[in-house]
């Protein structure tokens, strides 16, 4: 009883070694080569973890519980050990699989309104405050008119990450 009960000890070190060290464990693996990478994810420590420990504890609780021996304890636990291994490595696969929305881009704003924080002169950059995917966002602003603090005004072009080219509201309208 005390082999099992240390396999299922032994699982729930790994278990958390591989929760504190976050990959790096993962990454020793990657030094066998191609062996592991057949299997793709079914042998990850948090897997091999949950499969020790419910070997582990599972052969416990046979052997402690009812009069089988061994080898029957041994056969149980591997059951319920490759039960809780394919079950960690779909948990995992579908935490790993959750997309998040693309970054918003500078060519989101385009179209966009806002309004003009600093002023922009003719030649030069003035500020312009947007809204980026829901977010406001300053931005240097340039323009081919001079225009004045606190006017709206519509993005034409955004040549980079962190400038516009805007120009103001009102000619849209004629």
């Amino acid at each position: 009883m005390q082999w099992f009960l240390g396999l299922g000890i032994a699982g729930l070190v790994v278990l958390a070694a591989a929760l504190v060290f976050d990959g790096f464990l993962e990454g020793l693996s990657d030094g066998f080569g191609g062996l592991f990478g057949a299997f793709d994810g079914l042998l990850s420590l948090p897997v091999i973890a949950g499969f020790v420990s419910m070997l582990g504890f599972s052969g416990a609780i046979v052997l402690g519980t009812t009069g089988l021996g061994a080898v029957p304890a041994t056969a149980v636990g591997t059951v319920a050990g490759v039960g809780a291994g394919w079950l960690t490595a779909r948990f995992s696969r579908a935490l790993m699989q959750e997309h998040s929305p693309p970054a918003p881009r500078g060519d989101d704003l385009i179209g966009s309104t806002g309004s003009v924080v600093t002023a922009i002169p003719v030649e030069g950059y003035g500020e312009v405050m947007l809204r980026l995917a829901g977010q406001p966002a300053k931005f240097a602003a340039r323009s081919s008119v001079p225009i004045a603090r606190g006017a709206e005004v519509w993005v034409e072009s955004a040549p980079t990450p962190t400038s516009v080219v805007v120009r103001p509201v009102h000619l849209d309208q004629g």
